[in-house]
């Protein structure tokens, strides 16, 4: 790793959207919109660890018809995650993004969830700017 390269802690924003398994899909989006952010942690004690429900995962949903008042959010999180160490260099973890086609990364510190990196994180720190980022 270069010594200059960004760490994964440098640029992960805390969790800040929280939901619950047993929160609509309504509620998932009000709280994503809310806090200005794509994906919004699932926590529950009954849960082996955390899982994530998206933006993507709530359009899903609406281009099948459901109804975002009804639908729970366990029905549509995922639970398979992808996960970095906030120690990370930022090539690591972008590469673990695009390796798995994600947009959204748990990022912890040992075994303690500390925030959540995206896409859009990465390309915020590479320089780019999105519309340089979409033209190269």
């Amino acid at each position: 790793m270069r010594e200059t390269e960004t760490r994964v802690g440098d640029a992960m924003i805390p969790v800040t959207a929280i939901v619950g398994p047993e929160h609509t899909l309504r509620q998932a989006s009000v709280r994503m919109t809310q806090n200005n952010t794509g994906a919004a942690v699932v926590l529950d004690v009954s849960m082996p660890g955390p899982a994530v429900i998206s933006e993507r995962d709530i359009l899903k949903a609406i281009a099948a018809g459901l109804d975002v008042d009804h639908e729970r959010v366990d029905d549509h999180m995922k639970v398979n995650l992808v996960a970095a160490d906030q120690s990370w260099p930022m090539s690591k973890a972008a590469s673990l993004m695009v390796r798995h086609g994600v947009r959204h990364v748990l990022v912890f510190d040992q075994e303690a969830l500390v925030g959540v990196l995206s896409m859009r994180d990465v390309v915020r720190v590479s320089g780019l700017s999105p519309v340089s980022a979409t033209k190269a």
